[in-house]
C-alpha cells in the first residue's frame, strides 16, 4: 500500500477512536476490519488493556452461499448472538477507517437485529 493512502488511512482510524474514547472510555467497543474478500468484528474490553471478548468472521460461515454484503449481514447477526451469549448487550460501533456504507453498514444492521444495542 502506498504510504501516503496509509497515513490517510491511519488517521481517518485515529480519529474514529479518538471520538469514541472521548465520548465513552468505559464502553466495550465493537471493531470491524473489511478487506476484499472477508469482514470480521470484535469486541473489544478497553478497560482490560484491549481484550478481545467476543470475534468472528465470515470465515465461520462456510456453508453461506450470496452475496458479501449479505454475508457482512449474517456476520453481524452471529456476532451478537455469541455477544449474548456472553451477556454483552451493549457496545459502542468503531467502524475504523472504512466509511459507513455498504458492508460495514450491514454488519452494523446485522449486530443490532440480533440483539446489540449501539
Amino acid at each position: 500500500m502506498n504510504k501516503k493512502l496509509k497515513n490517510k488511512r491511519l488517521r481517518r482510524q485515529l480519529r474514529t477512536r479518538s471520538k469514541i474514547k472521548r465520548t465513552n472510555p468505559e464502553a466495550l467497543r465493537l471493531s470491524v476490519f473489511r478487506s476484499n474478500k472477508h469482514i470480521y468484528g470484535q469486541i473489544i474490553d478497553v478497560k482490560a488493556q484491549g481484550k478481545v471478548l467476543v470475534a468472528v468472521s465470515d470465515k465461520e460461515l462456510k456453508d453461506f452461499k450470496g452475496k458479501k454484503i449479505d454475508k457482512a449481514k449474517a456476520v453481524g447477526r452471529r456476532l451478537a448472538e455469541k455477544a449474548l451469549k456472553k451477556k454483552i448487550k451493549k457496545v459502542v460501533f468503531d467502524k475504523g477507517s472504512f466509511a459507513f456504507k455498504g458492508r460495514v453498514k450491514a454488519f452494523a444492521e446485522g449486530a443490532i437485529n440480533g440483539g446489540l444495542k449501539f
